[in-house]
């Protein structure tokens, strides 16, 4: 009898651990905590390096981030603008592709 019980409480134990990680995993449509969390890192420094360029902080540029991809956008005055807040994503660490949606005006 408490052999059974502890049968049943190990596989109840390994339940709850295959239902947790499958829980974080990432899918298509949807990003793992972790993934999350480098996402806002990325999103984070992508902000501060276009804050902190002369060039470039008088422009709203908005940056999202989402498994890697950041993605620019908002209103530039010249393609300059656009080749170098291109350019600043490229840069940081974690970027695997950088979407252009800036429009020059």
């Amino acid at each position: 009898m408490m052999k059974k019980r502890n049968v049943v409480i190990h596989f109840l134990v390994l339940l709850m651990l295959v239902a947790t990680l499958a829980a974080c995993s990432s899918t298509s449509k949807q990003e793992s905590t972790g993934e999350y969390i480098d996402d806002s890192v990325i999103t984070t420094k992508v902000k501060s390096l276009l804050a902190a360029d002369d060039f470039l902080k008088s422009f709203k540029i908005g940056v999202e981030t989402y498994k890697g991809t950041v993605q620019l956008s908002g209103f530039v005055n010249s393609q300059q603008a656009v080749d170098k807040a291109v350019q600043t994503a490229w840069s940081v660490k974690g970027v695997t592709s950088v979407k252009n949606d800036l429009v020059v005006k």
